[in-house]
C-alpha cells in the first residue's frame, strides 16, 4: 500500500531563518513518522535577489512572477540547485532524513513551455514526469525529494518556475492528501487584514477577484485553487514558524479545502 503524500513548499524567506528551518526539518521528521512520503519544494526569492543585485542585474515582478532574462536565468538556476537545493539536503541528512535534491529540469521532471512573451523565461509546467520521484519515494528508507523549481523546455532551454505552482502541480500529479505553502505570514488575510482560518475553492477565488490578494499571496491563492481542482483535498497556507503546531492541529493558518 503506498504510504499517504505530503507537498511542502517553503519559502525563500522562511530558508534565511535557522529558527524557522529547525521547525520545518522537525515537521518533515513528524509526518514521515506518521507514514507520510514528504516532497519538499523550495523558492529562493531573498537569496536570488541579493546575487543579482551583486552583478548588477535589475528586475520586475508582474503578479508575483519574475520576468526573467536570459542573463538572469542561470545566476537564478546556480543560487535554487547548486547553494539552497544542496543545503536544505545536507540538513535534511545531518538531521538523519535521508533526501536527495534535484531540479525540476532533471529528468525532464517539470516540463515547461513559456507562461507569457512578457515574463521572459518564465516556465508555465505543462506536464510533471513524476517517474524519478516515484523511485525515490519507493527507495528504502523512504527518501525525501528535495526539488528546485527550474523547468525545462521543448528545446532543452531552462525555465525559471514560480515555486508555488511547482508544488501545485506536482501535488496533483502525485496524487498528494496534503499540499503546504510555508511562508512568512501566518496565512490568507482578509479585506481587514484579519486571518482567514477555512476557505474553499469559491471563496478563495473572490480573494482573487475583488484584490484583496495580491503580490505573492496572489500566486499562492490561485495556485491552491488549481490544486483544490485538480483533486488535491487539503491545502493549508501558514508560518513557517508554526510549521510544527501546525502538524497537529486544523487551526493554525488557512485551510482550504473544494
Amino acid at each position: 500500500m503506498k504510504s499517504k503524500r505530503v507537498i511542502i513548499k517553503l519559502g525563500g524567506s522562511s530558508l534565511q531563518d535557522p529558527t524557522t528551518l529547525r521547525k520545518v526539518i522537525e515537521t518533515i521528521r513528524g509526518y514521515r513518522k506518521y507514514d507520510y512520503s514528504v516532497i519538499l519544494v523550495h523558492g529562493g526569492g531573498p537569496m536570488i535577489n541579493e546575487e543579482l543585485t551583486k552583478r548588477g542585474i535589475t528586475w520586475n515582478f508582474i503578479n508575483g512572477q519574475r520576468q526573467t532574462t536570459e542573463a538572469m536565468i542561470s545566476v537564478i538556476e546556480e543560487v535554487l540547485v547548486d547553494r539552497i537545493n544542496q543545503q536544505l539536503v545536507e540538513d535534511l541528512n545531518q538531521a538523519r532524513i535521508p533526501a536527495v535534491g534535484f531540479s525540476g529540469a532533471e529528468a525532464e521532471t517539470l516540463f515547461c513551455e513559456q507562461s507569457n512573451p512578457e515574463l521572459g523565461l518564465v516556465g508555465k509546467i505543462t506536464h510533471v514526469n513524476t517517474v524519478w520521484i516515484e523511485r525515490l519515494l519507493a527507495a528504502a528508507g523512504s527518501v525525501v525529494p528535495v526539488i528546485a523549481p527550474i523547468g525545462i523546455g521543448l528545446n532543452k532551454e531552462k525555465y525559471n518556475i514560480n515555486a508555488d505552482w511547482a508544488a501545485s502541480k506536482l501535488a496533483s500529479a502525485l496524487k498528494a492528501e496534503k499540499l503546504i505553502f510555508l511562508t512568512d505570514q501566518p496565512g490568507i488575510l482578509g479585506a481587514n487584514g484579519t486571518l482567514i482560518t477555512s476557505a474553499n475553492s469559491l471563496e478563495l477565488g473572490e480573494l482573487v477577484d475583488s484584490k484583496v490578494v495580491s503580490g505573492g499571496m496572489h500566486t499562492k491563492v490561485l495556485t491552491a485553487i488549481e490544486a483544490l481542482h485538480c483533486g488535491v483535498p487539503q491545502v493549508r497556507v501558514m508560518s513557517g514558524k508554526e510549521s510544527e503546531n501546525g502538524l497537529w492541529s486544523d487551526y493554525i493558518g488557512t485551510l482550504a479545502h473544494a
